[in-house]
C-alpha cells in the first residue's frame, strides 16, 4: 500500500526564524492566515489541526524577532492567535503519548520563548492537558521548580519560565490548596496570584476570593484584571447589582470611549443605556466631550449633544454625525455640526485641514436645509466664526461667509 502523503501546511514556509523584518503590518497578517487555515483544517481532521497549531506556535515567535513589537499590534496578534488555537489543540481526539508530545514541544517552545510572544501559552497548561491525569503528571514535575522560583528566599527565589504552566497544571488537577500555598509570599506577582483567586472560587469561598484579590492591589498589579475577575466572581453568583456598583464601570475599559460603552452594556442589558453612560461619564472628569459617539450609539442624542458641549470633542466626529444623520435626524445633525464648528474655532481638533472645515460647514448647511432652518443656522455660523475673524477657520469660510 503507498504511504499517504503528509499534509503540507502553507505557514510553515512563511514562518521562519528572522522571516520577518521591522514592519508589523505583513507579519500581522501572516499569523491571521495561518490561523484561518489551521481553523479550516479543523473542521474535518481536529488531530491534524492540532498538531499544525503546535507547529505554528513552535515557530512564531523565532519569526517575529526582528518584527517592531513597540506599538503592541504584534504581540495582540499573536496573543488571539493562542486564544484560537489552544481550544483546537485541547478539543483535539489524541492519545495521551501524543498530547503529551504535542505539551514537550510547546514547552520546549516557550522556554526558547526570547521577546518573548507566547508566554501566556502558561495560563493556558490545564487546558491543553485535557485531562486529570497528564495535568497531575505535569504539575508533579514542575512544582519543585516552582516552589524554589516562588521562594521568600532570596538566595533560592528567580525566575521560572514553566510557573505558569505548574500553576495551571495543578488547577487543572484540582490541587487548589496547592496552588494558594505556592503563590502566598508577599513579593509574589498577581499573575500568579491571581491562580490564588481562581482556587478559593473553585473551593466554594467567593467572597474570601474577593477579598484576595482585593489585598492584591498594587502599583505592579493589573487593575482592571482584578476588576474583571471580582466582577466574574460576583456574577457567577447572581449578585448583579452588586457586580456593577462595585466593578461594572471599571472593569470593561476598551481602547475608545465607545467600545467600553458597549462593553458594560453588553454585560448589563437590564442597566438602562442613559444610566450606564452617566455613570462612565463621571469616571473621566474633564472628558465628557468625548463620550459623545457612546451617547450617540446608544441613541442617547440629548446627552450626545449636552456632553460635546461641556468640553472639547472631535471635530470630525461630530461632522460625520452631521453628514450621516442629515436626513433621518436633521435638528441633531445641524447641532453637532455646529459644535464641530465652535470647536473648530477655539482651535481643537488633531491635523485639521482646510478641508475638515469645509466638511463641517457644508455638512452643517445640508442638514439645516433638510431641517428648514437654513437661513438661522447660517447666520449662526457667521457668529461662530466672526468670534475669531483672524483665525484658521475665518480664512477657510470667510469668503463664503461674507466676512
Amino acid at each position: 500500500m503507498p504511504k499517504p502523503v503528509p499534509h503540507k501546511w502553507e505557514f510553515k514556509a512563511r514562518f521562519r526564524r528572522n522571516a520577518f523584518g521591522w514592519k508589523s503590518q505583513p507579519a500581522i497578517q501572516r499569523v491571521k492566515q495561518a490561523v484561518s487555515e489551521i481553523k479550516k483544517v479543523a473542521r474535518t481532521d481536529p488531530a491534524l489541526a492540532a498538531d499544525g497549531a503546535v507547529a505554528f506556535i513552535e515557530r512564531v515567535s523565532p519569526a517575529l524577532e526582528h518584527v517592531d513589537g513597540s506599538s503592541g499590534a504584534i504581540g495582540s496578534a499573536v496573543n488571539n492567535a493562542l486564544a484560537e488555537l489552544v481550544p483546537i489543540i485541547a478539543k483535539a481526539p489524541a492519545d495521551a503519548k501524543t498530547r503529551n508530545a504535542w505539551l514537550e514541544r510547546l514547552f520546549e517552545a516557550q522556554q526558547a520563548d526570547e521577546i518573548p510572544y507566547i508566554e501566556l501559552l502558561g495560563d493556558y497548561w490545564g487546558e491543553l492537558c485535557a485531562s486529570k491525569g497528564l495535568a497531575q503528571q505535569w504539575a508533579d514535575r514542575l512544582c519543585d521548580i516552582t516552589r524554589m522560583a516562588l521562594s521568600p528566599d532570596p538566595s533560592l527565589r528567580g525566575h521560572f519560565h514553566g510557573t505558569s504552566a505548574c500553576l495551571g497544571a495543578l488547577y487543572r488537577a484540582e490541587r487548589y490548596q496547592e496552588i494558594i500555598d505556592l503563590v502566598a509570599g508577599d513579593r509574589t506577582i498577581w499573575p500568579y496570584k491571581r491562580w490564588a483567586v481562581k482556587a478559593l472560587v473553585a473551593m466554594g469561598r467567593k467572597a474570601e476570593a474577593i477579598k484576595y484579590a482585593e489585598s492584591c492591589r498594587s502599583p505592579w498589579a493589573s487593575d482592571r484584571d482584578i476588576d474583571a475577575l471580582c466582577e466574574e466572581i460576583l456574577l457567577s453568583s447572581g449578585l448583579v447589582d452588586a457586580a456593577y456598583e462595585r466593578y461594572g464601570v471599571r472593569a470593561h475599559r476598551g481602547t475608545t470611549y465607545l467600545a467600553t460603552f458597549r462593553a458594560v452594556a453588553k454585560t448589563y442589558p437590564h442597566k438602562k443605556p442613559s444610566d450606564i453612560l452617566a455613570d462612565l461619564v463621571k469616571t473621566t472628569p474633564g472628558d465628557e466631550g468625548k463620550w459623545f459617539a457612546a451617547a450617540k450609539g446608544a441613541g442617547l442624542y440629548d446627552e450626545a449633544l449636552d456632553l460635546a458641549r461641556r468640553t472639547p470633542c472631535d471635530p470630525k466626529t461630530l461632522t460625520r454625525a452631521a453628514r450621516d444623520l442629515a436626513a433621518e435626524r436633521p435638528a441633531f445633525a445641524v447641532q453637532a455640526g455646529l459644535i464641530a464648528l465652535q470647536w473648530l474655532v477655539q482651535g481643537y481638533g488633531y491635523e485639521i485641514t482646510g478641508a475638515d472645515v469645509l466638511a463641517a460647514f457644508h455638512s452643517t448647511l445640508s442638514a439645516a436645509e433638510k431641517n428648514g432652518t437654513a437661513s438661522e443656522v447660517r447666520s449662526r455660523i457667521k457668529q461662530l466664526v466672526a468670534e475669531d475673524p483672524r483665525g484658521f477657520v475665518a480664512q477657510i469660510l470667510g469668503r463664503d461667509l461674507g466676512l
